[in-house]
């Protein structure tokens, strides 16, 4: 056996050696986590504010989810959903979740994924709150999606009757 992964004999050949970075049980968080979220196969999802901090096991079940690959910031065409990391030093929430907003077919999702409290760059649920409702939008839920990382959904705003 080799450092994090495990040995599996193949029948029609010699012993397996896989290697993995993450534990089988990171992957059924993550996988559990990106099941939360509500995107289903075939969507895309846009990704905005991707740094080495993000949780890389969560993005691949989110693609094994959706069956397609995140697209990036540079993508130019309507999407189903979004991801945005957010870190307390990343700029003015509110004009980020403005900008995710036109990329969006109407009734997509919107995840803003944070820092865990305790964490540098970590932005209080407050803040969050405050952004999406200048920025037309609402927190509906908050919750752990990874070790390191919050998840609060977005929806719009009902008009007033």
């Amino acid at each position: 056996m080799f450092g994090s992964g495990w040995t599996e004999v193949n029948p029609k050949g010699p012993v397996l050696h896989v290697v993995s970075s993450t534990s089988p049980i990171d992957d059924a968080t993550a996988s559990q986590g990106a099941s939360r979220l509500g995107f289903t196969s075939g969507l895309v999802i846009q990704e905005f504010g991707w740094s080495d901090d993000v949780d890389e096991t969560l993005r691949a079940a989110i693609e094994a989810v959706t069956g397609t690959e995140l697209v990036d910031e540079d993508y130019d065409d309507v999407t189903d959903g979004v991801l945005l990391w957010w870190r307390d030093d990343d700029g003015d929430l509110t004009d980020a979740l403005v900008d995710v907003q036109t990329v969006l077919d109407d009734g997509g999702l919107i995840w803003v994924l944070t820092l865990k409290a305790g964490r540098d760059g970590h932005v209080s649920h407050g803040d969050i709150e405050e952004a999406a409702t200048t920025a037309g939008l609402h927190a509906t839920s908050t919750f752990s999606i990874a070790a390191d990382w919050s998840a609060t959904k977005l929806g719009n705003r009902g008009r007033g009757r």
